[in-house]
């Protein structure tokens, strides 16, 4: 395999996708990266799906420039 990240998702978002692994036998991963790859091929219905990445409510919208985030 690639590379690995980690992502903090909302609870909500988290709750459906495990519930969506058990319920199709498919890993948590996979599901996400099935998601990524159709966004990268320019599926117009996931298109959205990417402009949620990196946002937490009340915080800056790529939480990668918040003061402190980069240790390097």
């Amino acid at each position: 395999m690639g590379k690995t990240i980690t992502i903090r998702v909302p609870k909500n978002l988290a709750t459906w996708l495990q519930e969506k692994s058990a319920r199709t036998g498919i890993s948590q991963g996979q599901i996400v990266r099935e998601q990524l790859e159709r966004v990268r091929r320019g599926d117009k219905k996931t298109q959205n799906f990417m402009r949620l990445a990196g946002i937490i409510r009340g915080g800056p919208r790529d939480v990668s420039t918040r003061k402190g985030y980069s240790k390097g």
